[in-house]
């Protein structure tokens, strides 16, 4: 018998909560759902979920401490579900841990798919440690870690040290949004600029290199006033 993955809904709202765990039990996953901020906590050290379905605006705390306490034991995926739409907030969420940012109202496809993507890429961080990390790859797109190369159609493309660092931090988490806060604290260190001006630069240099149609791009997409999202690794799919 597989063992279902189990999930935990931390969210304040009973009919929302109601909602989604009807969703993921119907797809097979197991619930348990906690609706203020401490009884989520309990059950996430008590139980170690596969996966986190986090709100921000719990009853009793903000849901980013809930992931900061989190990311001090854990990196368990964690997956905001919150009716906070500032570009400020999600930002401030990605970076203190979480996985993705779902805004409220959402469709379930939506959800399951980021579920999904979520669980892929912490599998794929378990068994990198096994594998020796190995390429990644998507339409095309190759990034060798351990030979630091980037080819595109089979074709070596030539990027700069700094270039390969943003790409090769993208790849390891594709699927993912990374905020420009996480990307300049990554390459250029934490007293960097936190003016997004000189990345904005180097992935326009870097869409130059890579993309067919930089203005159309089909591997490093913008969200606007967030980060960026590579393309997910075919391997995982």
């Amino acid at each position: 018998m597989v063992q279902k993955l189990s999930i935990l809904i931390i969210e304040d709202e009973k009919s929302i909560c109601d909602f989604i765990a009807k969703t993921l039990n119907g797809q097979e996953y197991k619930t348990t759902a906690a609706h203020n901020g401490r009884d989520g906590l309990a059950i996430l050290t008590s139980t170690l979920p596969d996966l986190v379905l986090l709100d921000l605006g719990l009853p009793d705390m903000d849901g980013i401490d809930i992931i900061k306490q989190t990311r001090q034991w854990s990196s368990l995926p964690i997956i905001v579900i919150s009716a906070r739409v500032q570009e400020k907030e999600k930002v401030a969420a990605l970076d203190a841990g979480a996985d993705d940012y779902i805004t409220k109202p959402f469709g379930t496809d939506e959800l399951l798919a980021r579920i999904r993507t979520a669980i892929r890429h912490s599998n794929k961080i378990m068994s990198d440690n096994v594998n020796n990390n190995r390429p990644y790859s998507a339409k095309g797109l190759v990034v060798d870690f351990e030979k630091r190369r980037v080819l595109v159609d089979g074709n070596e493309v030539h990027l700069t040290r700094v270039e390969y660092k943003i790409v090769s931090m993208l790849a390891q988490n594709s699927g993912k949004v990374i905020t420009y806060s996480s990307l300049i604290n990554q390459v250029w260190g934490p007293y960097a600029d936190d003016n997004n001006r000189i990345l904005r630069v180097n992935m326009a240099n870097i869409r130059r290199k890579i993309e067919k149609n930089p203005g159309e791009p089909e591997y490093i997409f913008t969200e606007l006033g967030i980060g960026y999202r590579l393309i997910e690794d075919e391997n995982l799919l």
